[in-house]
């Protein structure tokens, strides 16, 4: 079910088997595991431990995962897009009658991904929502927000590390079942940003396509070459 990169455990199976396997669990926190974000967990003490917890699951999120996958010889089936599953979620929520929350990003997007969540999946309950500028250090009125309101799911788009820290700070005090770092997919469903075409993401390029957008971000492609030679040295 998994395979190991770096002392991480990557699930290494399908969409499907990764949507039964976090209903077995009370409390989750689901990680985007591209190497940027498993670069960070490296370099943090607090973010490792949360990471390899047991109530964490990384999925291989991110194209360079996936090669490392295939260096260490035990490749992941699939990628497992953030986006994704963060849909897949919602869906189940809309289904079940559970309600999420929404944590990030600007006011202005934030209400917009919410409006459009509605519009797209009626019967969503969007319990309650908080745009991402506060201080992590000094948030008891969201974090007694979220527990009243109780949500299934707490999607928080931060940024990383900053959306992991937060919620491997929370975790244990918060009451949703589902915890999950979305970065900028508030932003895609928003409607502010577009995602790659299907067959860029198909091939591995979305990640060119997000560059060319946004060419802040070519500064952040290189955790991917740096986060691979660490797996062959390790290997």
């Amino acid at each position: 079910m998994f395979t190991n990169i770096l002392g991480y455990n990557i699930f290494k199976e399908d969409k499907r088997e990764l949507l039964n396997y976090i209903k077995t669990f009370n409390k989750l926190h689901i990680i985007s595991g591209n190497p940027e974000v498993l670069s960070n967990g490296l370099n943090n003490e607090k973010l490792l431990k949360n990471f390899k917890s047991e109530n964490s699951i990384i999925i291989p999120d991110g194209v360079g995962t996936v090669i490392a996958s295939k260096i260490v010889g035990n490749p992941v089936k699939e990628k497992l897009a953030g986006i994704e599953i963060m849909e897949e979620i919602i869906k189940l929520c809309e289904r079940e009658g559970k309600g999420i929350y929404l944590l990030g990003t600007k006011e202005e997007i934030l209400n917009k991904c919410a409006h459009n969540l509605k519009l797209k999946y009626p019967k969503l309950k969007i319990l309650g929502k908080h745009n991402g500028f506060f201080d992590l250090k000094n948030c008891d009125e969201i974090i007694n927000e979220i527990n009243e309101l109780n949500p299934y799911a707490l999607f928080v788009a931060m940024g990383s590390p900053r959306q992991e820290i937060f919620i491997s700070e929370y975790m244990n005090i918060l009451n949703p079942t589902v915890f999950m770092g979305v970065g900028g997919s508030l932003d895609i469903f928003s409607g502010e940003m577009k995602r790659a075409p299907k067959w860029m993401i198909n091939i591995g390029f979305e990640w060119l396509y997000r560059v060319s957008k946004e060419p802040w971000r070519i500064k952040r492609l290189s955790s991917i070459p740096k986060f691979l030679v660490k797996v062959i040295q390790n290997k």
